[in-house]
């Protein structure tokens, strides 16, 4: 398992074609279907810096457009957040993002966060198709391989910011958060133009939209930077 990642962090690639490779990696590593790791910054995932496939990086827009999701809470928390069935009776969160989870076929979500030190950058999503736990095996190499994407985030960040920085954590996000959608924030700044709203509810209404004719933000952000789409009052 340490060969493999050691193979994604040597292997040439940096940035999000090493991201990609690692979450690749990471199916086979901890026995999932489906991985991504989410870009998070006070409280909102900011975007998808990996993702094993498409699937994957549609399960994590999934949770940038509800709002909430299990990337969000692991890097609030610094804690990983498991969930063995989505369809359990006593799990309630994220309904949103459960529902549209389900509907794309996942049972399972494990979520780790990217952190450094006490700073979380983003988190890792494990999805799974099938209920079911990690094992101990799995859950330490879940962890690894959430290292391993901090470290493909710290690499890339100082090729960006042409020095090491690795002493401080909020100046390290201030480099990975150029990484952020920026679609959707400048998609927003035009929504607050035209139905004169706070940032915060043009935010909503994107995602309202989303929501409602089965989108992602960031296809909707897509539509209304080109000017295909005016959301109306």
């Amino acid at each position: 398992m340490k060969h493999a990642l050691h193979d994604v962090l040597v292997g040439g690639q940096r940035g999000s074609p090493a991201a990609d490779r690692l979450c690749r990696a990471a199916l086979k590593l901890v026995g999932v279907d489906a991985a991504a790791i989410s870009l998070v910054d006070d409280g909102e995932s900011r975007g998808t810096f990996g993702a094993s496939d498409a699937g994957a990086r549609l399960l994590d827009a999934l949770q940038f457009t509800a709002g909430e999701g299990p990337c969000l809470d692991t890097a609030r928390t610094l804690v990983p957040v498991l969930v063995s069935d989505l369809r359990a009776q006593d799990e309630t969160r994220w309904p949103a993002f459960s529902d549209a989870a389900e509907r794309s076929g996942v049972r399972g979500v494990f979520a780790f966060p990217v952190q450094v030190g006490r700073i979380a950058l983003g988190a890792i999503d494990l999805f799974r198709s099938v209920p079911g736990s990690l094992s101990g095996a799995q859950m330490t190499c879940a962890l690894l391989i959430a290292d391993a994407a901090a470290q493909i985030l710290l690499d890339l960040i100082d090729e960006r910011s042409g020095v090491a920085g690795r002493d401080d954590p909020l100046e390290q996000w201030a480099q990975v958060a150029t990484l952020a959608r920026g679609d959707v924030y400048r998609a927003t700044g035009m929504i607050m133009a035209q139905l004169d709203v706070t940032p915060a509810e043009g935010l909503v209404r994107l995602r309202a939209y989303a929501f409602s004719h089965e989108l992602t933000a960031i296809e909707v952000a897509e539509l209304v930077t080109s000017r295909r789409l005016r959301l109306e009052m």
